[in-house]
């Protein structure tokens, strides 16, 4: 038989020790693992666009519209209005990202009342202190660009800056070149307006965290740092894509981007080494804020893996002066303002040049039948047949000095 006195000393044992596990689980790295625990048996959020829920483990997610329920269109006079402030008070850390099947564009133009035509966008109350233009090569990715524009806008405004947002669309079939793209779409937006910023931004990548600011850095930055795809980590000390900022300056010194690396694979490589090139260093945000979560989707037809991409990458040392901005040629197409982004299609041509080579000539019997008949040229399916009327860029361009 237990005697009553071991009963108590029992009982206080067992208080005792429930104390203990009390006082454990105050502490703030307990606290974090039992709301793990229970995370991983609690029924995942399916709720629309606007659910609060978790971005990845232990970090709190929010609707990315929230705090802009308070913007509207003022009739301050813009001669003086004040300046934003260093750090926008909109700005509210992790966004919780995730990919309906039912959104629309007309429902991101709905929920974004104060972009103007063209994708351009100036806070309503205060002077903007950055000017930053977000450029997006772009061929068939239409559902990506509506997730990304359904993010982004809000995005850009919780961070009070003045920006619009370029879809740069690479006209026919011919192998997509993402870098030459984005040469395009330096020029055309620096032709259009005097931009502080350049955010050269793939269509797949949704950012998670708007402490991650579209600003230029006083060096090339770096900014998608932390994919989920590659486990919210830098793949390799020397990556470059994804999305990345640079400013006019830095752009030129590096002579922009290469354009001959036709097809996927060796550009993001390229680009960083002409930053190394140029004399110059690549920044970064942190880890915890480059946060960016991707679209799944295969690889696109007209985008197959570069095979030569290792191969160029070694001569990028004597090639990167001569292969660039001071040699992108292209043909402007057409441009449009929507009413959630400039549309701006264009030839860039293919690796023989600009214009495809005249086809061959047609076989000796055909010429036999018809000797004072010519056969017509062909017209390569990559070249428009007619300029978009307005146009005014209608020859090929082609930048011959380091000033835009």
């Amino acid at each position: 038989m237990i005697s009553i006195q071991s009963k108590w000393r029992y009982l206080f044992m067992f208080l005792g020790i429930q104390l203990v596990v009390m006082a454990l689980l105050s502490r703030e790295g307990y606290q974090k693992r039992v709301s793990y625990f229970i995370r991983i048996f609690r029924k995942p959020d399916t709720t629309g666009l606007s659910g609060r829920n978790q971005t990845t483990v232990g970090i709190p997610g929010g609707d990315v519209y929230a705090n802009l329920s308070t913007l509207f269109k003022t009739h301050v006079n813009e001669d003086h209005m004040p300046l934003c402030p260093k750090t926008s008070p909109l700005i509210g850390g992790p966004i919780h990202v995730k990919f309906p099947s039912g959104l629309t564009l007309a429902e991101v133009q709905r929920k974004n009342p104060l972009v103007m035509r063209g994708g351009r966008y100036r806070p309503p109350d205060c002077e903007a202190r950055h000017r930053t233009a977000i450029i997006i090569p772009h061929r068939n990715r239409e559902h990506h660009l509506k997730f990304l524009l359904y993010y982004l806008h809000p995005f850009l405004q919780r961070q009070q800056l003045n920006y619009r947002i370029y879809i740069i669309h690479q006209a026919g079939t011919y192998t997509f070149n993402r870098a030459k793209l984005m040469n395009v779409g330096f020029r055309e937006a620096m032709r259009e307006e005097d931009w502080d910023c350049l955010f050269f931004h793939d269509v797949d990548l949704i950012p998670e965290d708007d402490r991650n600011t579209y600003v230029c850095d006083s060096t090339p930055k770096h900014v998608a740092i932390a994919m989920d795809k590659f486990g919210y980590k830098l793949p390799y000390k020397m990556y470059f894509g994804g999305v990345s900022a640079l400013t006019p300056l830095h752009y030129l010194k590096m002579n922009g981007f290469p354009n001959n690396y036709w097809g996927w694979g060796g550009e993001d490589d390229d680009i960083g080494l002409r930053v190394s090139l140029g004399g110059m260093y690549i920044s970064r945000p942190s880890v915890k804020v480059g946060r960016y979560k991707m679209i799944k989707h295969k690889l696109d037809k007209g985008n197959d893996v570069n095979p030569k991409r290792f191969n160029m990458l070694a001569k990028t040392r004597q090639t990167w002066k001569s292969d660039g901005m001071n040699t992108a040629e292209y043909e402007m197409i057409s441009r449009e303002y929507m009413p959630l982004y400039t549309n701006i299609t264009v030839n860039i041509g293919t690796e023989a040049g600009l214009h495809s080579p005249p086809p061959p000539p047609p076989p000796e019997k055909a010429a036999e039948k018809h000797p004072e008949k010519k056969a017509p040229a062909e017209v390569p399916a990559n070249v428009p047949a007619k300029m978009t009327e307005g146009d005014t860029n209608k020859k090929p361009t082609q930048n011959t000095s380091n000033h835009v």
